[in-house]
This record gives C-alpha cells, structure tokens and sequence, in this order.
C-alpha cells in the first residue's frame, strides 16, 4: 500500500482503527523531502499498516489541532489511540524499530494506563 493523503474531513475515520503512522510535513521542508521516501518504502514493506500524509500547508487546522510546531513531525496511532508523536525525520532502521514497537504494543495496557491517568485528580 503507498501512502494516503489526509485531510481534516477523513482524519479521524484513517486513525480510528489498527495501525496508522502519520507524516506531518510541508513541500518547502528539505528533512520532510528526505523522509519521504524512507516513508514510502515503509508503506510498500508493510501494507498492513496505514501510512498517511498531512501536507501542514494545505490541511493547517489538522497541523493546529495536533499543535505541529515542527516537521517533519511523525505520529503513531493504534486503535485510536496516539501512541507516539516525535518531531524529526527518521532513517530506515529507526521507523522500522518503531513499526515493530507499534506491533508489539499490548493495547490492554495502554488502555488501562490511560484509564489510570484520567482517574487522577488534577492538580
């Protein structure tokens, strides 16, 4: 599977299920221009995961909304569920780490520490 262009109308139905990496990034980017296709080949050597694109230029209510202040800004989601948000671009090796700590994830858990945490009192 290639990557998929998203856009505020289909944010939320693309990360709502399974796996989902989002790329932050803008055309005028020189490290967004070079994870792109470390990104790419990532899409093709997993087709199983969704690898979607959010061009910051075009879709900067979706840039506001995440509070993008830096790109290439990659974010990871799983059920619904962000769980990873790093500015900076990546090599091969790194996202590959990551995809697979992605996979690993024991969701139970996290939903439990999340749980966990909103059950906190504010302080």
């Amino acid at each position: 599977m290639a990557t998929k262009n998203l856009s505020h109308s289909d944010f939320a139905h693309t990360v709502g299920a399974g796996i989902v990496f989002v790329d932050f990034w803008a055309a005028w980017c020189g490290p967004c221009r070079a994870f792109a296709p470390v990104f790419e080949r990532a899409s093709e050597e997993h087709p199983d995961i969704v690898f979607g694109k959010v061009d910051t230029e075009a879709e900067q209510q979706l840039a506001a909304e995440f509070r993008i202040t830096s790109i290439p800004t990659l974010m990871v989601f799983r059920d619904g569920i962000m769980v990873y948000a790093q500015p900076g671009a990546l090599r091969a090796p790194q996202l590959e780490q990551l995809i697979q700590g992605a996979r690993d994830l024991d969701m139970d858990d996290v939903r439990r520490q999340l749980a966990e945490r909103d059950a906190q009192p504010a302080s």
